[in-house]
């Protein structure tokens, strides 16, 4: 049985990785904001990492032909760069709920979200030079703040 390959399938995966960050986001500012960063980093180790990874796994390797004709990168062939971006984003997605459900300590949970941030600001700077998609660059940008943010945090501690 073939996956649907038209974009709808990666566009809801795409609301719901928005929804995910959203959650841990959230969650990770209000914990920063009352002083705990235990409380942050496991936000967002679980919901900005693990779930984000996961869900970006799926709609990169996974629904890969839905993906590219989401993105306008249909080009009739599988593109094997979307699943290798698929198999790093599940890498630290899965990272960061055994991260979670073992409780690793601050500065193992704030390593995997760094490199999602490195990873994340250097697909920034790429996207930068790229013409049209203003908003989903500007998301991007700060995805990749809020996360090397919140990574160094936990470091520090």
């Amino acid at each position: 049985m073939a996956l649907p390959d038209g974009p709808g399938p990666s566009r809801l995966l795409m609301q719901l990785t928005w929804l995910a960050g959203a959650i841990g986001f959230w969650q990770g500012f209000g914990g920063w904001q009352n002083g705990d960063i235990e409380a942050a980093t496991n936000a967002i180790t679980l919901w900005v990492v693990g779930v984000v990874g996961v869900l970006s796994f799926l709609r990169h390797a996974v629904f890969h032909r839905s993906d590219a004709r989401r993105m306008g990168w249909d080009y009739g062939a599988r593109n094997d760069f979307q699943l290798e971006v698929g198999f790093a984003n599940l890498a630290w997605g899965l990272s960061g709920l055994i991260g979670w459900v073992q409780g690793w300590s601050l500065q193992a949970q704030g390593a995997v979200i760094l490199i999602f941030g490195i990873y994340m600001a250097q697909a920034a700077g790429l996207h930068i030079s790229e013409s049209g998609r203003s908003t989903s660059k500007l998301i991007t940008c700060i995805f990749a703040v809020c996360l090397l943010l919140f990574g160094s945090l936990a470091l520090l501690q």
